[in-house]
């Protein structure tokens, strides 16, 4: 009987020790994954506002204050469609990050809503201009 119980016992101190042996290792792999996503998201909306930003320093600073016009730019439609792209592109840019860091397990739908709304805004502007040269 003593023998049975000491079995017993080593059995259940074995089976409890067991658990506690066990480390539960996080999967931190998506999370970094995450924070790529959003830091490329805003690295890609700086870099379209500072595409506008730089277009309109050059053309301020070489063409309307130097009055050296090397770069002939001119406020016609195109001029105006690359600024009103690049500026709502950078917009959408700024949002979809902020999104993101808000609203980490509805990252693919935010993803895949902002593609349209990029795709939408690209066929927008092609029609613009088509009816425009027409």
């Amino acid at each position: 009987m003593i023998l049975h119980l000491q079995f017993y016992k080593s059995i259940q101190t074995r089976s409890h020790m067991s658990k506690y042996k066990k480390k539960i290792q996080k999967d931190t792999s998506s999370y970094e994954t995450d924070i790529r996503l959003e830091r490329s998201i805003e690295y890609m909306g700086w870099f379209y506002l500072l595409a506008v930003v730089g277009l309109l320093s050059v053309w301020l600073i070489f063409d309307a204050i130097l009055d050296v016009s090397f770069i002939d730019l001119q406020p016609n439609v195109y001029t105006f469609t690359f600024i009103a792209f690049t500026g709502t592109a950078s917009a959408f840019s700024f949002a979809l990050g902020w999104n993101i860091k808000n609203n980490r397990e509805k990252k693919k739908q935010l993803v895949y809503d902002w593609l349209i709304a990029q795709f939408m805004l690209c066929i927008f502007a092609i029609f613009v201009l088509a009816i425009y040269q027409w």
